[in-house]
């Protein structure tokens, strides 16, 4: 575990928390690591909801896909990050979603009852842990409603025009790259690929943005 310490001390789940007791609270949690190769699946959608999962390398995607096989991207986990938390603390019996590592990746999956409920230890840092989760939940709710915001809108171009300003913004920027190629852009603002490529050319002819693959400027 002493080499993704570097890793963990980044994670919202740890933060305040004294980077001499990172091990012992990974013991205290039974924190353990798994490896999969790009496109594994990680949790399957109806399987039970145990486990938080930390990217410890590689990136995760979490995704919904429908009765007619149609993929919704909801959102991306990379490096140092948190996923599939909301449905552990809500104790649902199955997940909803698809959790894929995007490339070869290391996991580090807890068991949320042992986040939610302090061990026999009363370890002084548990408080500060669950403390860091509602915390790490209440910003992912942030991040769901903008991508309401984009999905909500109701064409492709204003789809597409909501997203990237929303990049933008977050990169503080003009000019920016986003997590997603083409297929995955088209499933995250739930629209026909070929119709985002015509609608990314068009802007381009127009003078709104210029794209060069996963890496835009608005102009």
């Amino acid at each position: 575990m002493k080499k993704y310490l570097e890793i963990l001390k980044k994670c919202p789940l740890f933060s305040q928390i004294a980077d001499e007791n990172l091990l012992t609270i990974l013991h205290c949690l039974g924190a353990r690591v798994v490896s999969f190769d790009k496109k594994y699946t990680v949790f399957a959608e109806g399987s039970p909801a145990k486990h938080v999962g930390i990217v410890l390398s590689g990136s995760v995607q979490i995704v919904q896909i429908d009765y007619y096989g149609n993929r919704s991207i909801l959102t991306e986990a990379g490096r140092g990050e948190v996923f599939a938390e909301a449905f552990a603390c809500a104790e649902v019996r199955a997940l909803p979603i698809t959790a894929v590592a995007m490339e070869p990746s290391e996991i580090m999956l807890i068991d949320c009852d042992h986040i939610l409920h302090t061990c026999e230890n009363h370890c002084g840092f548990h408080q500060q842990l669950i403390y860091n989760l509602m915390k790490d939940l209440a910003s992912k709710t942030i991040q769901f409603l903008q991508r309401i915001e984009v999905t909500a809108k109701r064409t492709t171009r204003e789809k597409l025009l909501t997203y990237l300003a929303l990049q933008a913004k977050k990169a503080e920027s003009n000019e920016f790259t986003i997590p997603f190629d083409r297929q995955d852009l088209a499933d995250y603002l739930e629209v026909d690929r070929s119709g985002l490529s015509a609608e990314i050319s068009k802007l381009q002819k127009e003078g709104v943005l210029v794209s060069q693959k996963n890496r835009f400027t608005l102009l």
